[in-house]
């Protein structure tokens, strides 16, 4: 795990670990399931929700619901601060520079279409390369795909080895005089790779190449520093920062971000409309068309307000004790095979088990009250690169316990009871 951020330490507070008193904080993990205690283990698909973001929502469904920017009347203003007042949280959170540099966005992937589009084909031609490695989500694959068929470009992807690691020396040979763009995730969400992205860009900065890193997996495990990364664009989702489902955050240059046009129009992304020439308006709302999501950027920054009461160091060294035993835990049972064996991993664990398909072992993990994703993980190539249709995943939240584990591993060898 990285190592946490300087303000992250000022904010966080001292004193022990407490997980089962964290566990309070989330509503839902007291849910039974089937009868069992819920055992929630999908967390690399969406994570649970803290109380505090559950009444910021209700707050304002219940007490400032209006829409913002332009409005005069008391809701509208209100509205409009705490909306603002989460751009800047988020700015804060990844320290970023300025708050215009932060556009709200439904998610990863439609900050990573945005960047294809409104970059890409203004600066891309025919001929040029662009770079993603061969352990992306399909969001950041399906966009620049798209762009080479607009624009003629050429797609080139980094291997990887059989650990789940980017073979970094084939990284530096297809860096050339044609590459112009990168896309590479920051962890993977099928592997739990941690990739080395500071390193990818500096060697790409150093071809004058522009980098965007797909943060979903990374923002609830590492501490993010985009100034400190270098990158030109990051992306992330709310719904995995413990925020609301249907908001993102798209960070980007200034300087870039000026250059790009509008990825969508209508209302709020124009300063003068005439029918002979629209005037767009200025960052971060000239990427922002029509009314957002109120609430889920409100929700984000309250979710983000709660990650810094908790002190990180603790945290990652909590999710790096569930990762060694959950994964010394499973490597013991026979016939299991674990996919992706990096040395730096987030927490990820992905599986098969020898003759059963990974929706089978999904179905009877549920049964026992746990929680998984079975399947493709929307990352097809990482599964053709080991040769396998699917695989179970369980992925690992601040909220998780050794406990948990256990149980998971009891319900394992029930799926290898029930299939001989």
């Amino acid at each position: 795990m990285k190592a946490v951020s300087h303000l992250a330490e000022s904010r966080a507070p001292s004193g022990t670990f407490d997980v089962m008193r964290l566990r309070e904080d989330f509503p839902i993990l007291k849910l039974k399931i089937h009868g069992k205690p819920l055992v929630y283990l999908d967390n690399g698909a969406t994570s649970q929700k803290p109380q505090a973001v559950i009444d910021a929502l209700n707050r304002y469904y219940s007490l400032e619901n209006s829409n913002i920017h332009r409005g005069v009347h008391c809701l509208s203003e209100q509205a409009t601060t705490a909306y603002e007042a989460a751009r800047g949280k988020i700015r804060e959170f990844i320290n970023a520079g300025l708050d215009k540099q932060i556009i709200f966005v439904r998610g990863t992937t439609e900050a990573i279409n945005l960047v294809a589009q409104c970059y890409g084909r203004s600066f891309l031609k025919a001929g040029d390369e662009i770079i993603v490695s061969a352990m992306e989500h399909h969001s950041n694959i399906v966009p620049w795909q798209i762009l080479c068929e607009q624009t003629g470009a050429k797609l080139r992807v980094i291997p990887i080895n059989h650990d789940g690691e980017l073979v970094m020396e084939e990284f530096r040979r297809l860096l050339n005089d044609r590459t112009k763009f990168v896309s590479i995730t920051h962890v993977s969400n099928a592997l739990g790779t941690i990739v080395p992205v500071k390193e990818i860009v500096a060697l790409s900065h150093e071809r004058g190449v522009r980098v965007m890193l797909d943060g979903a997996q990374a923002v609830p495990h590492l501490r993010v520093d985009v100034q400190d990364l270098g990158c030109d664009f990051y992306a992330f989702s709310g719904h995995k920062l413990f925020g609301p489902t249907g908001v993102g955050v798209l960070y980007g240059r200034g300087e870039l971000l000026e250059k790009m046009p509008p990825y969508q129009g209508g209302g709020d992304m124009i300063s003068l409309v005439t029918f002979e020439k629209t005037h767009y308006n200025v960052l971060p709302y000239k990427f922002e068309a029509g009314t957002p999501h109120i609430a889920g950027g409100i929700g984000l920054g309250s979710g983000i307000d709660y990650l810094l009461t908790l002190n990180w160091q603790q945290l990652a060294a909590h999710e790096h004790k569930l990762l060694s035993y959950a994964t010394a835990a499973l490597s013991s049972i026979d016939g299991l095979r674990i996919i992706g064996t990096a040395k730096e991993k987030a927490g990820v664990l992905s599986f098969v088990l020898d003759h059963v398909h990974a929706h089978d072992v999904g179905t009877i993990l549920d049964q026992e009250g746990v929680a998984v994703r079975a399947g493709h993980h929307c990352a097809m190539p990482v599964m053709q690169r080991f040769g396998v249709p699917a695989t179970t995943r369980a992925s690992f939240a601040l909220y998780n316990t050794v406990e948990e584990i256990d149980v998971l591993v009891r319900a394992i060898h029930r799926v290898r009871k029930v299939f001989g």
